[in-house]
C-alpha cells in the first residue's frame, strides 16, 4: 500500500478531469505490479507520469485531453525503450548529476502541492480545467471535510520518519506510548480516505447504487489522430520524458541499490520495462505509468521487502477493474474534490520532500534553479538549466578539488 498515496489522487483527478476509464487503468496497473513484482523481486511501484497527468489537470480536455495523454505515454516509452535496448540509458544513469534529479523531483512535487491547495480551496470545473468560485465550510464536500483529512493524515504519518529504536529501550515508561504510535503510523492513511470519499460519493448520490453493473468496462483502442500526436509528444512527452529517465530508472536504481543490494538490476532493463508498459497500455486508454523513487520508498517504508507485495496489490487492482471496471466512473463522478485535494497535497510533499538529501550548497544550488526554471517554464527546460549550471560550476571548480571527484559528484549521494 505504501505507494497508494500517489497512485490514488493522481488517477482520481485524471479521472474526473479527463475522463480516464479508471477501470481500463486498474487492469493494466495490476498486470504491471504483477510482472514487475515477479521479475524485479523488490517493491517495484507502478505510478502515473506526473508531468504528463500535471499537464493534463492544468489544461482543457480540448487542448490534452484523452488521446493527447496516450499519445504521450506512447511517445515517452518508446524512447525510454529505445534508451534501454541500445545500452544509452546505462550511461545516462552513470553521468546524470542527482542535483538535477532532484531539481526535476522538487518542481513536479510542488506544483502537485499547489493544485492540491486549489482544490481545497475552492470548487473545480474539472471540465473547464477552472476554479469556480470558494469552497463552502461545511457539507459533504467543505473545507472542513477537506481540512479534516488534512489533519487525520499528518495524524497518522506525521512527517513521514520512521520511529527510532533506541529510544523505545531508553524511555521504558514511554514504550506503550511509542509502540501506539508505530501502530498508527503503519495505518494506510491514503486507502483509508479514498475508502471515505467513496462512501461520501453513495451519500451524495445514493442512486449510484442501482447503477452499478458487474463486469469490466469495454477495452478500445484510443483514437489519436496527427494534432494529438503532435500535442502529446510537445506538451507532454518533452517535459515528462527528463522525469522519467531521472526519477523512474535513474534514481529508482539507485534507492533500489541502497535498500535491496543483494537485488541485481540495470537501468537498462528498468528503462525497457517502463517502455514497454506505455508501448502496450496506452493504446488502450490506460494510464501512462512509469516506477518511482518516493512509490519504492513508500512501499519499503511500510514493510514491503519483495516483488511479492506489489504482485498482492496488482492482483486487488485486476480483480476491482474487473468486476467492478463499467461502473467506476459513474461513482467518481460524485467523490468530494477537497478530498481529493487533501490526498495530492501529501502526494506532493513526499515527491518534493526526496530532495532534502541535498546536503551541500553547490548540489543546493543546482537543484534550486533547475526547480525554478521547471517550475516557470518546464521539465524539459529546468533539466537544461541544472545540467549546464552543472557543468559551468565544475569548470569554475576544476583543479581545485582532488583529480578523482567532481566538485558534485554524483555518487556522493546515493
Amino acid at each position: 500500500m505504501g505507494d497508494l498515496g500517489t497512485y490514488i489522487p493522481i488517477v482520481l483527478a485524471l479521472t474526473l478531469a479527463k475522463d480516464l476509464d479508471l477501470g481500463t487503468t486498474l487492469i493494466f496497473t495490476g498486470i504491471y505490479n504483477a510482472v514487475t513484482g515477479a521479475v524485479y523481486g523488490v517493491p517495484m511501484p507502478v505510478q502515473p507520469m506526473k508531468s504528463i497527468a500535471a499537464v493534463a489537470i492544468s489544461s482543457t480536455a480540448e487542448e490534452f485531453g484523452i488521446p493527447e495523454i496516450m499519445a504521450a505515454g506512447i511517445c515517452t516509452g518508446g524512447i525510454l525503450f529505445v534508451l534501454g535496448i541500445s545500452g544509452l540509458m546505462q550511461f545516462v544513469f552513470n553521468v546524470i548529476p542527482l542535483s538535477v534529479v532532484r531539481g526535476i523531483q522538487l518542481s513536479q512535487g510542488l506544483a502537485f502541492a499547489m493544485s492540491a491547495v486549489k482544490y481545497v480551496r475552492k470548487e473545480q470545473n474539472f471540465s473547464k480545467s477552472k476554479s469556480v468560485g470558494d469552497r463552502p465550510w461545511f457539507g459533504l464536500d467543505g473545507l472542513v471535510l477537506a481540512l479534516a483529512c488534512v489533519l487525520f493524515i499528518v495524524l497518522v504519518n506525521g512527517d513521514g520518519e520512521q520511529e527510532e529504536g533506541e529510544e523505545e529501550e531508553r524511555n521504558g515508561s514511554r514504550r506503550r506510548w511509542v509502540w501506539i504510535r508505530k501502530v498508527v503510523s503503519n495505518v494506510p492513511s491514503a486507502l483509508l480516505i479514498f475508502l471515505l470519499g467513496v462512501v461520501l460519493a453513495f451519500i451524495r448520490k445514493p442512486s449510484i447504487v442501482h447503477d452499478i453493473k458487474f463486469g469490466p468496462s469495454k477495452i478500445k483502442l484510443v483514437r489519436m489522430d496527427k494534432e494529438a500526436w503532435k500535442n502529446g509528444f510537445l506538451k507532454g512527452t518533452i517535459p515528462q520524458l527528463p522525469l522519467s529517465v531521472l526519477n523512474s530508472v535513474v534514481a529508482v536504481c539507485k534507492l533500489s541499490h541502497d535498500l535491496f543490494p543483494e537485488k541485481k538490476f540495470s537501468a537498462t532493463s528498468v528503462s525497457m520495462t517502463v517502455g514497454l508498459m506505455n508501448m502496450v497500455g496506452c493504446w488502450f486508454g490506460a494510464m501512462p505509468t512509469c516506477h518511482g523513487a518516493g512509490g519504492l520508498a513508500g512501499q519499503y517504508k511500510f514493510g514491503g521487502r519483495s516483488g511479492g507485495c506489489v504482485a498482492l496489490l496488482g492482483v486487488a487492482k485486476l480483480m476491482l477493474g474487473l468486476v467492478l471496471g463499467g461502473s467506476l466512473v459513474g461513482i467518481m463522478e460524485k467523490f468530494p474534490v477537497g478530498v481529493l485535494g487533501a490526498l495530492l497535497l501529501f502526494a506532493g510533499i513526499e515527491l518534493a520532500m526526496a530532495a532534502r538529501d541535498m546536503s551541500t550548497k553547490g548540489d543546493a544550488f543546482v537543484m534550486l534553479v533547475c526547480t525554478a526554471v521547471s517550475l516557470g517554464t518546464n521539465a524539459a527546460i529546468g533539466f537544461v538549466a541544472g545540467i549546464v549550471l552543472y557543468v559551468v560550476l565544475w569548470m569554475r571548480n576544476y583543479g581545485r578539488v582532488k583529480p578523482t571527484g567532481l566538485p558534485l559528484q554524483i555518487d556522493q549521494h546515493p
